[in-house]
């Protein structure tokens, strides 16, 4: 997975709006600005003692929120879910340099994982919130996450998505369907391979492991003989 360094991406010339620092929008001076020779961060690698942040597994709903008394501020609101709890420090990441061609703000939300792998349980809610400066050049803002992107084209603005992938929190125990095969088991004792995460890993008891390297965004199940899910972990 190609994860993003939160702190190399803000360093491209655009800033939050806090105390102290400047929103989207507004123009550096010439002394502070030290932009990357490319406007992605370095890839990293997850797993236990990761210390970079990655894009969240999926965004579930962007919101551009205007103020009603001039002047105007658009803040951009965005929640997504985390493949387990225990993610930290969520925020937006700007990819966006300068004026885009087509005034779309691109955007990448991201957290830390936790260090160690996790069962699979419920995904963990997680939101984040970006106001822009005051007479802006954006005319929308496209939100993206490990698997999938929001775009809204004009502000103010809402859309959601609803995804539709399986947590696995209850997939222990029961049987493993592959992609185009109908199996035979009730409903409430199957696992369908399309309805888990895009990049899902699937190791049964004679397949080895190709790579070690942690990707938190990665859920893994180990399988019986008999195809029943024996394991479900977030690396």
């Amino acid at each position: 997975m190609n994860s993003l360094n939160a702190g190399a991406a803000l360093a491209a010339g655009i800033m939050l709006l806090s105390s102290g620092t400047t929103a989207i929008g507004q123009p550096q001076p010439a002394a502070e600005q030290s932009p990357p020779t490319s406007s992605e961060a370095p890839p990293v690698t997850g797993g236990a003692n990761d210390t970079q942040t990655h894009p969240v597994l999926s965004i579930t709903s962007v919101e551009i929120i205007r103020s009603a008394h001039a002047p105007a501020l658009d803040i951009i609101r965005v929640r997504g879910i985390a493949s387990s709890a225990g993610w930290e420090e969520i925020e937006l990441v700007p990819l966006t340099r300068g004026v885009p061609a087509d005034g779309m703000l691109q955007l990448v939300l991201v957290a830390r994982p936790p260090e160690e792998a996790s069962d699979a349980m419920s995904y963990e809610q997680v939101e984040a919130i970006l106001p822009l400066e005051t007479n802006h050049p954006f005319k929308g803002v496209n939100v993206h996450s490990e698997t999938n992107a929001l775009a809204i084209t004009a502000m103010p603005g809402y859309t959601e998505s609803r995804h539709a992938f399986d947590d696995c929190g209850k997939c222990v125990g029961k049987t493993f369907i592959a992609k185009g095969s109908s199996g035979s088991s009730s409903l409430t004792d199957v696992v369908r391979e399309e309805r888990l995460p895009p990049n899902t890993r699937i190791v049964r008891p004679a397949e080895g492991i190709a790579a070690r390297e942690s990707n938190p965004n990665r859920l893994t199940l180990m399988l019986d003989k008999d195809s029943r899910i024996v394991a479900a972990v977030w690396e």
